[in-house]
């Protein structure tokens, strides 16, 4: 019986023992948390907002504390979304958004929003309907980047109380009802047909410039050309005059005796006329011109 009883002691006190070491276990894995990277967890106490735990290792008081949301940081994206609006020419056109965002204060995400994506959607829609009636249809068309700018701009602004940043919005595409996609076919072609009649009335245009300009320039050319043979025939004239003046009437009939000479070469070397038949007087003048021009030489 002592044995017995011994043996019902030792097991009640180490009991005791196991019970302590169970409960600092519990304490620990209740009062330790570990947090991943990507999230961020809401601590309440006595149901009201305590703390926000980030990443890594953080300590909060067992049995008082509790981790109440646990709250990706990631971006996320919403479904593509599609909405009508009507630009300030009224033209009615559907437009296709996406926007990404993030959390990052989880504390005023959990209590000032229950649906956030529902909420964004909404908001990014009403937001793009009062900006593109702000535009026409070509505005919207060739300023899609800064429009895109204006829409991030204000959703930012809207979502700001609700602890969340918006990394990016974009426009996906902007379609139009079939009526006004042919409207704007036609107008498409009709500009065309116009800028290549203009095309082909600059191409004309050019064209006759360009015979002006040819023509002018070959009658330059032979101005100066005429210009030269002017100034050379001057310079002739000039050289013999100043060797008249220099040798008297014997310069004189020297040239005249070899534009004799060289019209009697040209004469002669003629086809069909190597016998020449001339006057007594037209070879006594050839004559005097030889043996003026050997007297020269």
């Amino acid at each position: 019986m002592n044995i017995e009883a011994w043996l019902i002691e030792a097991l009640q006190s180490n009991l005791v023992y196991l019970l302590l070491a169970a409960l600092f276990i519990v304490l620990v894995f209740k009062s330790v948390k570990i947090v991943s990277q990507s999230e961020k967890h809401v601590v309440e106490r006595f149901g009201r907002l305590h703390s926000v735990l980030g990443p890594g290792i953080n300590l909060i008081v067992p049995f008082l504390d509790k981790i109440a949301h646990r709250i990706s940081i990631l971006e996320r994206q919403l479904p593509t979304a599609s909405q009508d609006a009507i630009t300030r020419d009224n033209v009615l056109v559907q437009v296709d958004t996406s926007v990404f965002y993030r959390i990052t204060e989880p504390e005023k995400t959990v209590y000032r929003i229950r649906d956030v994506d529902n909420a964004i959607s909404t908001t990014v829609a009403g937001i793009v309907r009062a900006e593109i009636g702000k535009m026409d249809l070509d505005e919207v068309q060739a300023n899609r980047a800064r429009l895109i700018e204006t829409i991030k701009a204000s959703v930012e602004d809207a979502v700001d109380d609700w602890g969340i940043e918006v990394t990016r919005a974009e426009i996906l595409d902007v379609n139009l009802d079939e009526a006004t996609r042919a409207a704007m076919m036609q107008q498409l072609n009709a500009e065309r047909a116009r800028r290549a009649q203009v095309t082909e009335a600059e191409g004309s245009k050019r064209a006759v410039e360009l015979a002006a300009d040819a023509e002018l320039y070959a009658s330059e050319q032979t101005a100066k050309a005429r210009r030269i043979e002017a100034d050379a025939e001057a310079y002739a004239t000039q050289v013999v005059a100043q060797a008249i003046a220099d040798h008297g009437i014997e310069a004189a009939q020297y040239q005249v005796a070899l534009k004799q000479v060289e019209s009697l070469n040209a004469l002669g070397s003629g086809d069909g006329k190597q016998t020449i038949v001339l006057p007594a007087a037209a070879l006594e003048a050839f004559g005097d011109a030889f043996q003026l021009l050997k007297g020269r030489g």
